[in-house]
């Protein structure tokens, strides 16, 4: 078996382990912290902080992985968010809880921005988006699962057992990383001869990417994303189809769950695509597709439409999710992993701070029409931005 392949299936492994602990504690994390006695807006608080402290860890994560090398930082990353999970489990009170959420996210920022650069490390930009896509694939299938043993323990067991499992999930992530994933920090380096980035510092390094049109502009189409699934999906389209179609939580919880399965299905195929015919044949429709399904959620006249928004949007964000990376990659110079890698990320995650936010304030202003109008308008704008202004990084064809 190939170091490339080796690596790949270890982190498949360690994203699945960590990303079932992740999607074990989505079920129960509004019961829990409104356990605490808190408002509903404190309750959306639990889910920003844990965003948020992804937000401020992707760009030092990927200097440390620059520093220490990819394998101990992943490692640090499943320590860091096992203790902060377990900490959660045992918080008395409210804000001892969001403390804890902040370290648990810091953590799962850790993992995911130190497992895009080991993919860039491996990967060729031939087969980058297949690459990408299989842990994608892993990915999706993880947190689309997590739920459902969430559910289970916390049933069973009671609300603060799925953050146990989740801290248990982040020590195994880290146990694989340390004993598993092979260093790739100098992989990324052999096909050019010379460490290339390596000669700038960290922040010369992001100063140069952030001054390339179509990194910057791939960035953009990650936050646009990020702002569409956390801010339009799961803030306002769960309130607004059970208001407007009378949906139980339960058939909405189908519908969600229904569009992750197709994501699953969709993320191989879409790699195919993005190494065969380019990355920006892919991306493009893939934005304009997720503002389109926006639209469709907004007039959707049943449970059926319901389901087929779900379909749609889940195979389009699925997409979304692995094209865009393998071009930011593609983007790095040699020697410039990390720092692509990490700051392509933090921009990404941006979005799952200000799309809850920001759009929930357009609901409350002018209502979810609106808020899911200019959801879809963001990303048809950056979508033609995208295919008008960012050069293809790789023409594909082999």
């Amino acid at each position: 078996m190939t170091v490339e392949r080796r690596v790949l299936l270890a982190m498949c492994g360690l994203i699945t382990i960590n990303q079932l602990g992740f999607g074990s504690v989505i079920p129960v994390l509004p019961l829990y912290a409104q356990s605490f006695g808190v408002p509903a807006s404190a309750i959306g608080m639990a889910v920003a902080i844990y965003g948020l402290a992804r937000f401020f860890v992707a760009m030092p994560s990927g200097h440390l992985s620059d520093r220490l090398g990819r394998r101990p930082t992943l490692a640090i990353g499943g320590v860091i968010s096992a203790a902060g999970s377990f900490w959660c489990a045992a918080a008395t009170g409210y804000p001892e809880f969001i403390v804890a959420r902040f370290i648990s996210g810091a953590g799962a920022g850790i993992i995911l921005t130190t497992g895009q650069v080991v993919l860039a490390d491996i990967s060729t930009p031939e087969r980058r988006g297949r690459i990408i896509s299989i842990y994608q694939g892993c990915f999706l299938f993880a947190v689309g699962i997590g739920p459902l043993p969430g559910g289970l323990l916390a049933t069973h067991f009671g609300l603060a057992t799925p953050f146990q499992a989740y801290g248990t999930a982040s020590l195994l992530a880290a146990l694989v990383a340390w004993s598993m994933v092979k260093e790739t920090k100098d992989l990324g380096l052999s096909s050019s001869g010379h460490g290339g980035g390596q000669a700038f510092s960290y922040m010369r390094q992001v100063r140069l990417l952030m001054g390339q049109v179509g990194f910057v502009l791939v960035s953009i189409v990650s936050l646009t994303n990020a702002i569409t699934r956390t801010g339009g999906l799961f803030t306002i389209i769960p309130v607004f189809v059970s208001m407007r179609l009378g949906l139980s939580v339960a058939e909405i919880g189908f519908g969600m769950a229904l569009g992750t399965v197709a994501g699953v299905f969709a993320a191989y195929p879409a790699g195919v695509l993005v190494d065969r015919f380019g990355r920006k044949s892919v991306i493009v429709p893939a934005t304009l597709i997720t503002g389109a399904s926006m639209l469709l959620f907004m007039v959707a006249p049943d449970f059926l439409w319901f389901v087929i928004s779900c379909t749609i949007w889940g195979i389009s964000a699925s997409v979304g999710g692995s094209a865009p990376a393998a071009y930011a990659a593609d983007s790095a110079p040699p020697g410039m992993n990390a720092a692509a890698m990490s700051t392509f990320r933090m921009v990404g995650d941006l979005g799952y701070v200000i799309g809850p936010i920001a759009l929930g304030l357009v609901v409350d202003l002018r209502g979810p029409q609106d808020a899911l109008l200019l959801t879809a308008a963001i990303s048809v704008v950056i979508g033609f931005l995208f295919l008008k202004y960012a050069p293809e990084t790789h023409r594909g064809g082999k």
